[in-house]
Parts: C-alpha cells; sequence; structure tokens
C-alpha cells in the first residue's frame, strides 16, 4: 500500500505546512510543522491516539459470522471489512486481519484461544483513507507476556532517549460492543511513521525475516488452522519438545545452535555455541562470529556483508515495504561493505539513532533478534545511501528468550554485557571498536540509567500504565494469564529493571565485567539474581485455558 500513497501523502503534507506557515504570521509559530528535507512531521494522530494519558478505545465493527471466519481461517493472514470506532471516530471499510509468526501459529493450533494480534489498515479498501492521518494501526497480544507491559515500557524508553520508534498506547479492544480485551496499539512502520519521522525524504523501507515469513508478503508454509489441528502426541497443541513449553530448547541465554560448517568449519566455537551458560563474545574477525551466516541469518537478514552479489541479500530485498529496484538495493550493499569495514561511518549509519537503538535495545535484552541469533523483529530504513535501523516486536525483552529455566538465565538477562550485546551480527562492530561512538553509546545508557531509571520516569511510567490497565487484565476475557499471573509478572519485571539498571551502571563504572568473555572470567563480580523468576513473567506457550 506504501509505495502508490507515498508521493500524495507528501504533497498533502507539504499543503499542510504551507497553512502553518500563513498561521504562524500571525503569531501561531509554535504549531509549525518541520519539513525541510528528512525533518520530522506533526502528525495529528500524535494526540488523537497516542496521548497516553488515557487508553485508546476501539470497537471493531463487523458480521460475526466474517470475524469468526476470519478467526478460524488466522494463518491465511488476509484481509476482512470492518468498520471501527476509535475514540469516538467511526471509520468505514477498514481491512482487518491477524498477523504475528510464532505467536499466530502457537494460537493457531491451540483450541483453547482465539486471542489473535491485529492489523488495522485504514486504507486497504477507500484509497488515501487515514485515521487521523496515520494508515494502519497494530494491535499486539501480550503472548507469552504475563507482565503485559514489556512492550510499552521499551517504547516508553525509545520516546524518552528520542530515537525513531513507533508511538504506543494501551486499548481497549471490543468487538461489536462487547469487550475483546486489552492490547498495546502501536504505530505501524509504514507511510505515516515515514512522514511523521522523516518528512519529505524518499527513503526506503525494508523488513528482513530470517523466519520465512516476509513482512508483508504472507511467503508462509502451510501451517495448521483450528479446524486442522495437526495429531500431535498431546492430541490438542503444539508438540512439547525438549524445552516442554512448545519451543526447541537452545542453550541458556537464547543462543541458537550452528551447524560446525555453518561457522566456517570452527567446531569448537559451534560446540561452544551449544554449551555456553553466557552470551558468546562477538568475534572482532570478521567471518568468524556465532551466527553470521549461521542459523537464520543467510542472505541478508543479519546485515553482515559478504560479497558485491545483490542476490546474497535476497531476504533483504524480499521484505520491501516501499517500492525499490537495483539501485537501491545497491545503495544497501555498498553501505554494508564500508560498514563492515568501518569506512566514514558517518556517511553510511543514521549514527545518532543508531546509538539510541543500541542503548535501548541493549537494555532490555531482546534476544528474539540481532542480540540473539534470530535475525528478525527490526526494520532497516535506508535514506541517501545512510542505514537507520528501526525497533519493532519486543514482548520476550527482558530475558523472555530464556524462558526461565533455571538461575543461570536470569543472571545472564540482569547482567548482559553491554559491550559485546549483539551475537548475530557484525553490524555494530564499527561502532563499538570507535572510542567516540562508544562513548556516546555509553552516555546514552548512562542517561537510561540515571535519568530514566534512577530519576523517576521508569517508576512514574510503570505506575501509570498499572493504573490503567489493572481493572481492564481483571477483567479479560480473553487474556492468556489469570490476573494474579499478570500482578506477580508484573511485580518481578519491576524489579528485573530495577536489578538490570544496577547491573548496566556497574558494567559502565567498571565494577561489573561488560564482555561475556571478561563475565565468564569473573562471574563473582556479577549481579546477584538468584531470587529472580523469569519465568512468571511469561513465557513461549499457550494452551491453558485461562478463560
Amino acid at each position: 500500500m506504501i509505495s502508490s500513497r507515498y508521493i500524495t501523502k507528501i504533497v498533502a503534507a507539504l499543503m499542510a505546512f504551507a497553512v502553518l506557515l500563513c498561521t504562524a504570521a500571525i503569531g501561531n509559530a509554535d504549531r509549525l510543522m518541520e519539513l525541510s528535507g528528512g525533518a520530522k512531521v506533526v502528525m495529528e494522530y500524535e494526540k488523537k491516539l497516542f496521548d497516553v494519558s488515557q487508553v485508546m478505545e476501539i470497537d471493531i465493527q463487523m458480521e460475526e459470522k466474517d470475524w469468526e471466519d476470519m478467526l478460524k481461517n488466522a494463518i491465511a493472514e488476509e484481509y476482512r471489512r470492518c468498520d471501527v470506532i476509535i475514540n469516538g471516530e467511526k471509520i468505514c471499510e477498514v481491512g482487518i486481519r491477524p498477523k504475528g509468526n510464532t505467536s499466530l501459529t502457537a494460537i493457531a493450533s491451540d483450541p483453547n484461544t482465539d486471542r489473535y494480534s491485529f492489523k488495522l489498515e485504514f486504507d486497504q479498501y477507500v484509497d488515501g483513507q487515514t485515521c487521523f492521518g496515520l494508515d494502519k494501526l497494530v494491535l499486539n497480544n501480550h503472548y507469552a507476556d504475563a507482565t503485559y507491559l514489556k512492550e510499552a515500557l521499551v517504547y516508553d524508553m525509545y520516546q524518552y532517549l528520542g530515537a525513531d520508534a513507533s508511538l504506543y498506547n494501551y486499548a481497549k479492544v471490543s468487538v461489536n460492543g462487547e469487550y475483546w480485551g486489552v492490547y498495546l496499539a502501536l504505530e505501524a512502520v509504514e507511510e505515516s511513521f515515514l512522514l511523521r519521522n522523516y518528512g519529505s525524504q524518499n527513503g526506503k523501507l525494508y523488513k528482513p525475516e530470517s523466519m520465512g515469513m516476509n513482512g508483508e508478503k504472507g511467503n508462509m508454509p502451510d501451517l495448521p488452522q483450528k479446524d486442522k489441528v495437526p495429531d500431535f502426541p498431546s492430541g490438542d497443541k503444539m508438540p512439547d519438545f525438549p524445552g516442554g513449553d512448545g519451543m526447541p530448547e537452545f542453550p541458556a541465554g537464547g543462543e541458537m545452535p550452528q551447524k560446525p560448517e555453518e561457522n566456517g568449519g570452527n567446531d569448537s566455537k559451534s560446540e561452544e555455541a551449544m554449551t555456553s551458560q553466557t552470551p558468546m563474545e562477538p568475534e572482532r574477525k570478521k567471518g568468524n562470529r556465532p551466527g553470521g551466516q549461521g542459523f537464520f541469518g543467510g542472505k541478508g537478514a543479519d546485515l553482515n556483508y559478504t560479497d558485491e552479489e545483490l542476490d546474497s541479500y535476497s531476504v533483504i530485498w524480499d521484505g520491501s515495504i516501499t517500492d525499490t529496484g537495483k539501485k537501491d538495493h545497491r545503495k544497501v550493499v555498498t553501505a554494508l561493505k564500508n560498514i563492515s569495514k568501518g569506512n566514514d561511518l558517518e556517511s553510511y549509519l543514521d549514527l545518532d539513532n543508531l546509538i539510541k537503538y543500541m542503548a535501548v535495545h541493549t537494555f532490555v535484552v531482546n534476544l528474539d533478534s540481532l542480540s540473539g541469533n534470530m535475525a528478525h523483529n527490526y526494520y532497516l530504513y535506508e535514506a541517501d545511501g545512510k542505514l537507520n535501523l528501526l525497533p519493532w516486536d519486543y514482548n520476550l525483552a527482558f530475558g523472555g528468550m530464556s524462558r526461565g529455566r533455571d538461575q543461570n538465565s536470569a543472571s545472564e538477562t540482569i547482567n548482559f554485557p553491554i559491550d559485546t550485546p549483539f551475537s548475530g551480527t557484525e553490524f555494530f562492530d564499527a561502532l563499538l571498536e570507535n572510542e567516540e561512538y562508544l562513548n556516546a553509546y555509553h552516555d546514552c545508557l548512562m542517561r537510561l540509567v540515571k535519568e530514566y531509571a534512577q530519576g523517576g520516569v521508569f517508576k512514574k511510567s510503570y505506575n501509570r500504565m498499572r493504573s490503567q490497565i489493572d481493572e481492564l487484565v481483571k477483567t479479560d476475557p480473553t487474556a492468556f494469564y489469570s490476573y494474579e499471573e499478570y500482578e506477580k509478572g508484573a511485580d518481578m519485571l519491576y524489579e528485573v529493571i530495577l536489578l538490570r539498571t544496577k547491573s548496566i551502571q556497574g558494567q559502565l563504572d567498571g565494577s561489573v565485567p561488560s564482555t561475556s568473555e571478561e563475565q565468564k572470567e569473573n562471574p563473582s563480580a556479577l549481579i546477584d539474581a538468584e531470587h529472580i523468576d523469569l519465568k512468571v513473567m511469561g513465557e513461549m506457550s499457550v494452551g491453558k485455558d485461562k478463560r
């Protein structure tokens, strides 16, 4: 949808800019939108929808049989027509569909829940239609997050640092007037997001997906639906792998095992990757890093430079959100090549935003991403040859990929090393090896420690969120978790963030080791996490009938 209407949106924004210029002439200059190349644009939905002082209210109106049929065939991810009332504003002929990767397939094969995440696309059937300027709204279902808070707090951190990230708010979602559940509403990373963050800049957007589901492409294998549940051993849910929770058992810390041949033939490194109890320190020698072209890192998803051939990065191109061609792809490859060599980084990276991205992403320990070996859950934005990363999908942050198997997992989450935070990519190596950029990254981490976590911002945001959703969670008819589990999870998350803050502060002042190698050599210097139970914050499984 984005490509054919992007220019129209820019023209509309320029016209609005002209109107605001006139307004400024009579003394209202504070309402000006910035629209010089690449500047931010003020969008109406910022306040109409994403004012976090009040929960968004959404009523999805559609024929009951259409709603049930959509849920029954969720795996198809096909848009259906509906009307939507958002904060009292009715919008007709809106596209709605279920969304997700692991969560979608898990819920589709579970007979006890239909609580999917959803996408609302306002211009799916009516060209140019928006909701206060927003083209697409994402509703996340809090899958594997008993706290209901992880993603909201992560995006709150991004906003605090002023990083390029989606706006967020909680939403009370109803279907035909009947309460369905409390969701997290996110600004989709598409047309309106680009206008809000980059104005008239004609950049290119990609969502590389190493899991075989390429963004909006829908390239998914045939998977089970509600009426076609496979004959698993349990008979009614996903099979139990060795981990016992519907997911394969990977080494502690969320790292994926690799075959020796996928690690350049380095058998000793492969063995270490499969047995280490802490995330492995990134290798500075290119091409010899765990995950480089490993488990899910091939065809460019890990952002590692391999060669000049465009086909070597096909996963990136398959995830194009905007219209792109070979010239655009060549710009990305050229940037990756120079980044891999540390050449003129100012010309090939959006340094200010990437450093903020690194700080928040490292703080929240999201191994379902480039921090682990899962090369997905990010957007790649290229403009004028510079690359930028935009955050996405944080329900498994704060140790969610570790799944709380033992106390080592809790310690790894609390003490996750700030100076070797990316085991699945070499993309950030040059920044971490440059003293100036490393210091800037550390400064952002210190801001999160001193200002956000210890300065009262975190406590204020946490208390606001709890006050807004406590009652909604208590009465949530489709919840994955009971209210008691929510309370325990939310309380545990508060403690995890405080301990994570303490560890990062120690890593910055040198009292706690800041690389995975140093942590293995001196485990006694780590922050004690013996009383932390990550499992109560949620895990990668459904199947319990909480309703």
